[in-house]
């Protein structure tokens, strides 16, 4: 379970069973609550896929390796879809901003020739953590520049008519977890609306409550969940 920050992993940590304790590897620090193995994998999608891919690596050296990997924690919400507290379970990890400006807008990586956008975690599971946690499906956009205005929120729903969310961290965690083989989820609360920076009217206390509460009802479902379907 990779969070951004230290706060968001607490928040998931608060509605898992049993104590947590600290494993230290090289270039990452888990905490292991009841069945979870929680990350705070840093800020970004570079920082969180460096940090990821090390707990990958360490845990299939061990012999034990992962079954999936969850990337969560709190996230712009694109409205009227995603209001504020809201939950949000991606059905499709995309890098909105990796790519090229051109003359005919902007152009993502993939046309330029080479690598990828877009993760999509097992359709079974979307589903299954969706009916358990009441949360919207959609696209959850990663995004290294976080949106401050109405025209770069109206530029990215254009772009990408279904998403929901807005984050930084979902592609890295799941460009790791897919250069190891293992399926991707990316569940986020919804703390703020995407576009311009009000910071008043941001319910980050809020956001993380649903986070603690997604995870109470969502860690017997993840502990026996089987990887039958793999990304893409």
């Amino acid at each position: 379970m990779a969070t951004a920050v230290p706060v968001e992993r607490e928040a998931v940590a608060a509605g898992s069973s049993g104590s947590a304790h600290e494993v230290r590897l090289p270039g990452a620090t888990l905490h292991r609550t009841g069945g979870l193995d929680l990350l705070a994998a840093g800020v970004g999608p570079a920082l969180a896929a460096a940090s990821v891919s090390a707990a990958l690596t360490a845990a299939a050296l061990d012999g034990a390796p992962y079954r999936l990997v969850v990337c969560a924690g709190i996230a712009g919400g694109f409205l009227p879809g995603a209001p504020v507290g809201s939950l949000v379970v991606a059905d499709d990890i995309v890098a909105a901003d990796l790519g090229a400006e051109a003359p005919e807008g902007f152009l993502p990586v993939t046309e330029l020739g080479f690598g990828t956008v877009s993760h999509r975690p097992p359709e079974s599971l979307v589903r299954e953590v969706a009916a358990v946690t009441g949360g919207g499906v959609g696209t959850v956009l990663t995004v290294s520049t976080v949106t401050g205005s109405t025209a770069r929120a109206d530029e990215l729903r254009a772009r990408h008519p279904r998403a929901l969310a807005e984050a930084m961290e979902g592609f890295g965690v799941a460009e790791a977890a897919g250069a190891h083989g293992v399926p991707v989820l990316e569940i986020r609360a919804v703390s703020n609306p995407v576009g311009p920076r009000d910071r008043a009217a941001w319910r980050i206390g809020d956001a993380l409550t649903a986070l603690t509460g997604a995870f109470g009802k969502l860690e017997p479902l993840l502990e026996s969940w089987n990887p039958h379907e793999r990304t893409h």
